[in-house]
C-alpha cells in the first residue's frame, strides 16, 4: 500500500511495470500533499498504519519525519543519483515540482499571455486567474512565502498583497487549477507546468509561460516505520527509484531528479528549478494566518 500526491495517471503505468516484474500488487491512494500528510500521520499516531510507503513533497516529508514516521532505508538504487540530488535524511530527490503560469491558449492568444509573474497583476487579468488557496493548500503557501528568492522580499511583499486584489479564484489544489484552464472556465492558473504536456495529451489547449527561473518542490519516497508489510515496500521503493521508472515518469511529463531526461515538454530543459523556502509546522501556521487576512479579507 502506497499514499502519494503523484498523479494517478503517472502512477499506473510504474505499478504495471513494477507488477509485472515482481509479482507483487500495489494499491496506492492519491491525494493533495497536505491530505497526504494529515493520513499518514493520522493513521501513524494511533498506531495502526495501512501503508508502506509514502511520497510527497520535501516540506510535508519532514514535518512527518520529525514525527518518527519513516524507517531508514538507504535504497541501493541512490547511488545512480548525483550527489546534489540526494537528501542526507530524505534520500533521492526523485522528482521536481515545477510552479509556473499555465494558459488557456484557444482563450488567451500566446502573443497576449502573460510573459512574467509580475504580469498576472494586471487588470487585463482580473477574473480570469485560479491558483491554490495558499491559506490551505500547503505547496503554495510555501510558493507564496518563497516569491522573495525570485523578486526580492520588498517586492515580493508588495507582489503578494497585489496578487490578493485581483481576486483569483481559489480551488483545493494544483490540480483543480489546471483543470480549470482546459476547459477555458478560468484561463489563467498558477499551477505545475507539467500539466501544460499532460492535459495538451488529451486535446486541451494548454500553454505554459517560458518564466526561465521557477519555483518549485522536490519529492521524495520513504519507508514506513512500523510498515505493515515492510519488504514489499523496501521492493517498490528500489523499482521506484531506479532507471524503468524515472523514464516513465519523464514520459509523463515529470521532471525527473536524474541529469538528462527531460519530460517532452518544449523548452523542458531551459528551466531553471529554484527550490522553494522550508517552512516548517510553526512557520506554515504563520504564513497561513497571514494569508488569510491578505487573500480572504
Amino acid at each position: 500500500m502506497v499514499y502519494g500526491s503523484l498523479s494517478s495517471d503517472s502512477v499506473d503505468p510504474i505499478k504495471s511495470a513494477f507488477e509485472k516484474k515482481t509479482g507483487l500488487r500495489v494499491d496506492y491512494w492519491r491525494a493533495s500533499s497536505t491530505k497526504v500528510m494529515d493520513r499518514a500521520l493520522s493513521e501513524y499516531r494511533a498506531g495502526k498504519p495501512l501503508f508502506d510507503a509514502l511520497f510527497t513533497n520535501g516540506d510535508p516529508m519532514r514535518i512527518m519525519a520529525k514525527e518518527g514516521i519513516f524507517s531508514r532505508y538507504d535504497s541501493p538504487i541512490a547511488k545512480k543519483f548525483t550527489k546534489d540530488m540526494v537528501d542526507p535524511e530524505l534520500g533521492p530527490r526523485f522528482r521536481n515540482d515545477v510552479i509556473g503560469i499555465v494558459f488557456n491558449s484557444s482563450v488567451i492568444k500566446p502573443v497576449d499571455a502573460p510573459k512574467s509573474l509580475e504580469d498576472l497583476v494586471k487588470p487585463q487579468y482580473k477574473g480570469k486567474l485560479v491558483m491554490p488557496d495558499p491559506t490551505q493548500h500547503t505547496t503554495t503557501t510555501q510558493w507564496v512565502a518563497s516569491l522573495f528568492k525570485l523578486m526580492g522580499k520588498e517586492k515580493a511583499d508588495k507582489y503578494i498583497h497585489d496578487l490578493a486584489a485581483m481576486k483569483p479564484i481559489l480551488v483545493e489544489s494544483l490540480l483543480p487549477a489546471a483543470e480549470r484552464v482546459t476547459t477555458g472556465e478560468t484561463p489563467v492558473a498558477i499551477t505545475y507546468i507539467k500539466y501544460a504536456f499532460i492535459f495538451g495529451q488529451k486535446g486541451a489547449p494548454m500553454e505554459y509561460v517560458r518564466l526561465g527561473k521557477m519555483l518549485g518542490d522536490s519529492q521524495y519516497i520513504a519507508l514506513i516505520n512500523k510498515a505493515p508489510r515492510p519488504n514489499a515496500g523496501k521492493a517498490f521503493i528500489d523499482f521506484f527509484l531506479d532507471d524503468e521508472s524515472m523514464k516513465i515518469m519523464a514520459r509523463m511529463g515529470e521532471f525527473v531528479g536524474r541529469k538528462g531526461i527531460y519530460p517532452p515538454l518544449p523548452d523542458a530543459d531551459k528551466v531553471e528549478f529554484v527550490p522553494m523556502d522550508e517552512l516548517g509546522v510553526k512557520g506554515y501556521g504563520e504564513k497561513k494566518k497571514e494569508y488569510t487576512e491578505i487573500f480572504l479579507r
